[in-house]
């Protein structure tokens, strides 16, 4: 039996009491396709979609767990999540993608408010993944929306650019994530991209011996610098972004690891993945075994996708993704 198959079937077996891949099937049993859909066409606006998509996931499940609370607006009375300074970056192609999804499956009368928003970002991550190439898999469905949504809630509950492994392990494992569903999940940079300021200190001061970190990549550092290309010169505009994968930062594949094997991780987080000893060979093993990658990633985040995951009293679906009923 495939690896592949094996991993379908011990993921079919863990799953929460909550969750099931086939939740939907009385009430709104074409969900999935109304979702695909609609995600198809935002993709074909622009590819923003994706890595958008892909990090509202990660950022709603790692506060609070998945209940789409991260698509809550603020109100005169409360500063929601979104508008912590940890996810003003968060692309708005991303949020878009969902609120037209969840308009989408709510046109259909049999499916109207009978489907969260925090399903519907599920769905759409793995719609977004496939799109660009990654692997497909099933997906467990069940959620609530969440009743809270606080900018509070987020402080130090999401990972810095500037984390030591022993800082990403530490966090991922308080959300039950191993430091292997770390890594893998990590991947998702393949197709991410990053603002300037958030690893400035790594091209111009790192230390006072060595203005650039010496684990960069020397011709990819003068890439970033403000000599030759000048991707990211001083004092540049702070909402100027580059793509996270400078090989292929338009499909969902393994470059990422091939790039921290080459010291191109734009992150401290990144390229410790390969610098840590711990977690060297992983990477490396990934680098040139793209399959392996996907069985991995495809657990890491069927795994995220059950963190926190609101049942009865504690949830509710939301009639609009960015408002509590």
């Amino acid at each position: 039996m495939c690896g592949f198959m094996i991993l379908m079937i011990l993921l079919s077996g863990t799953a929460s009491a909550q969750l099931s891949q086939n939740f939907y099937a009385n009430v709104c049993p074409d969900v999935e396709n109304i979702v695909k859909k609609a995600v198809s066409v935002k993709f074909s606006q622009t590819f923003v979609t994706v890595p958008a998509t892909i990090r509202l996931f990660f950022h709603d499940c790692f506060v609070s767990g998945c209940d789409a609370s991260v698509i809550v607006a603020s109100t005169a009375g409360n500063t929601a999540e979104k508008d912590h300074p940890d996810n003003l970056s968060l692309a708005g192609d991303g949020f878009d993608t969902v609120i037209k999804a969840k308009a989408a499956v709510d046109a259909v009368s049999r499916c109207k408010n009978k489907v969260s928003c925090a399903d519907i970002l599920a769905l759409a991550t793995r719609d977004a993944i496939v799109l660009a190439g990654g692997p497909t898999y099933p997906v467990e469905l069940g959620r609530l929306d969440g009743l809270s949504s606080t900018s509070a809630s987020v402080e130090g509950n999401l990972p810095k650019p500037s984390f030591g492994l022993d800082q990403l392990n530490k966090m991922f494992a308080s959300r039950g994530l191993s430091q292997t569903d770390m890594i893998a999940l990590s991947a998702a940079h393949t197709v991410g991209f990053s603002h300037c300021d958030r690893f400035a200190n790594r091209i111009y001061n790192f230390s006072k011996q060595n203005p650039v970190d010496p684990s960069l990549n020397a011709e990819y550092a003068t890439q970033l610098l403000e000599q030759s290309y000048g991707m990211c010169p001083r004092n540049v505009d702070p909402r100027v972004a580059i793509n996270m994968d400078p090989t292929t930062p338009r499909t969902f594949d393994n470059a990422y690891f091939k790039n921290l094997v080459q010291g191109k991780g734009l992150f401290t987080s990144d390229q410790v993945l390969f610098t840590d000893s711990r977690s060297k060979n992983t990477v490396s093993t990934w680098a040139s075994n793209p399959q392996a990658l996907n069985v991995a990633f495809i657990q890491a985040i069927t795994k995220l996708g059950r963190v926190g995951v609101k049942t009865g009293k504690t949830g509710n679906i939301r009639f609009d993704c960015g408002r509590f009923n």
